[in-house]
């Protein structure tokens, strides 16, 4: 792919983007907004989720679909804070809408700035997409992903909010819109992330995958490549197969996910409409394209919407967007003021106030651990995205770098400012959350959190016994969080042996460096046991089977990190 820095990209893109289309769009902190004004009496839509799907996020803003869009990195769930900055621009009166697909790391970012944002007294709500029927069966529909049908349930939302709905009828709309939309699809070549030589997966010669998923994880099944008729076939009698009894209309997209050819996805679209047709539904001003990419992945996917006579008249409802319009326009908007967008919504600038010395010694003992993480994440980026690649997105290794390297920054920024070791803790895990975004962003930055916030700025000495307190607590935050437990296969299963180890260590009388490192042996072993085990939870749980023979990346890359952690903290702080 087309790049200058890899790390850069989400960057660079949104900047391009804006230059190439600021009568629709402007910058804001995390995203885009709509550059026209929204009357102070609409509710505001704005969805999100990583870079590498447009038009989906950030393609989409403009009259009759989304106000703002809140961009990740590549495949990478937005932080917190990238949500209150786009949300922040917003400015809204009339309550907030927040759209995302179901994964773990935008739900968890989208839930905790919808709470920020509800404790600045304004109406904040968010919601999960789940149309893609091969992630998990009907029973357990809400366990699915989100798919290229995302674009039907914010095309509705973003319609109904300009008709003047209010907050509470545009998220029933949602909601409704999500319960009738189901999404198939197959790959036949994988995409490859800025910087990257090889694709996230290999598609074996002559096979194609069966639903893969929207961020490159590979798909639930292999078949032989069949005919493009065939293809239809499969997709449409997957998609037909939860039909509900009450309707005969059809808002249908097919999609080429990056890099199938329109003339291809034409002859594949003249049996999909034959067969929909032959089963007895009329379609709804259809659309053939690309709507959800997926960088350069090369497949096909189809996305229906089961039409009452409400959501018709939303699907069919004119708008206007870089990346998608229909029908008639609207008379334009005023322009909103280019300054608006500057505004982050809560970015306060930290200020550290002054430890004592014991208290500022073990904070340089924290910063140079932090820089030791982030060296050792950097060399270590390549074989975490190949293994995160096997089930998930292959973004892992990308986010440990992005986030280690952010957090030993403002680490030393605090030591410099003689900030005392909870502090700069605390500071590192805001700065990790922010710069990494996803899963392990909002994970890694809440367990330093909240070790900062047991160790705190007046300890004069952290033994084995404080510092396994301390593991203890960010064990038990993040467990809450990711709702994981031992044996779900994720950084959890090398967290929770650690931790225990260390408390053991520390009832022996083993000082903190002995009892670190034998506790980083035990992590190590557990990371690598994982291997054995099958996903749960996360993006690698409809891959379930193909889990099985690889450690997950999030465990491996724990145990890294705690040994990169030991070799640059000294028994003796300095």
């Amino acid at each position: 792919m087309l790049c200058n820095d890899p790390a850069l990209f989400r960057d660079e893109m949104l900047k391009g983007y804006v230059a190439a289309y600021p009568g629709y769009v402007m910058e804001a902190p995390g995203g885009v907004v709509s550059a026209r004004e929204t009357p102070a009496s609409k509710v505001a839509v704005m969805n999100g989720g990583g870079s590498g799907h447009y038009p989906a996020f950030c393609g989409i803003v403009g009259d009759g679909l989304m106000d703002g869009c809140v961009v990740g990195n590549v495949f990478t769930s937005p932080s917190c804070e990238d949500v209150l900055g786009v949300a922040g621009a917003l400015r809204t009166q009339a309550g907030l809408m927040i759209l995302g697909g179901n994964y773990a790391g935008d739900k968890m970012n989208f839930d905790m700035a919808r709470d920020r944002l509800r404790a600045q007294g304004i109406d904040a709500r968010t919601f999960y997409i789940t149309d893609d029927v091969s992630a998990a069966p009907p029973e357990q529909a809400p366990l699915r992903r989100g798919n290229v049908g995302t674009f039907l349930v914010f095309k509705a939302a973003g319609a109904a909010a300009a008709a003047g709905l209010s907050l509470d009828e545009v998220e029933r709309v949602a909601i409704k819109a999500n319960d009738r939309t189901r999404t198939m699809s197959i790959g036949l070549r994988g995409c490859t992330l800025p910087g990257h030589t090889k694709p996230l997966f290999e598609v074996p010669s002559g096979l194609m995958e069966v639903g893969q998923g929207i961020h490159g994880e590979s798909g639930v099944a292999e078949k032989p490549v069949a005919s493009a008729q065939e293809i239809a076939s499969l997709l449409v009698e997957r998609v037909l197969s939860e039909a509900p009894g009450d309707a005969r209309r059809l808002a249908v997209v097919l999609d080429g996910l990056g890099s199938t050819k329109y003339e291809e996805l034409f002859v594949v679209w003249g049996t999909v409409s034959q067969l929909l047709a032959k089963a007895g539904y009329e379609l709804v001003e259809p659309v053939v394209g690309e709507v959800v990419t997926s960088l350069d992945m090369e497949g096909i996917a189809l996305a229906v919407q089961y039409l009452d006579e409400e959501l018709e008249r939303l699907w069919c409802a004119p708008c206007a967007s870089p990346g998608f319009s229909r029908g008639p326009q609207a008379a334009p908007a005023k322009l909103r003021e280019r300054s608006q967008a500057a505004h982050s919504g809560d970015g306060a600038e930290r200020i550290w106030a002054p430890a004592g010395p014991a208290a500022q010694a073990q904070g340089r003992v924290a910063a140079r651990a932090l820089a030791a993480m982030a060296a050792c994440m950097a060399d270590q980026e390549e074989m975490l995205a190949q293994i995160d690649s096997v089930c998930g997105d292959g973004d892992h290794g990308r986010g440990m770098v992005k986030g280690s390297k952010a957090a030993a920054a403002v680490a030393q920024d605090a030591v410099e400012a003689q900030a005392g070791v909870g502090s700069v803790l605390q500071a590192a895990g805001d700065s990790w959350r922010a710069a990494a975004g996803g899963t392990s962003g909002v994970l890694w930055g809440s367990a330093l959190w909240t070790l900062g916030e047991t160790l705190g700025d007046e300890q004069e000495v952290i033994d084995a016994a404080l510092m396994a307190q301390a593991t203890d607590a960010a064990c038990a935050k993040l467990m809450e969080l990711g709702g994981a437990q031992v044996g779900d296969k994720t950084m959890v299963d090398a967290l929770v042996p650690f931790a225990e180890a260390l408390g053991q260590g520390a009832e022996a009388g083993l000082s903190l460096s002995e009892a670190w490192g034998k506790a980083v042996t035990v992590a190590h072993e557990a990371a690598r046991n994982t291997a054995n085990l099958t996903a749960k939870i996360g993006r690698a749980r409809p891959q379930a089977s193909r889990s099985l023979g690889t450690p997950d990346a999030g465990a491996i890359s724990l145990a890294l990190c705690l040994e990169a952690c030991g070799l640059g903290c000294p028994q003796k702080a300095q």
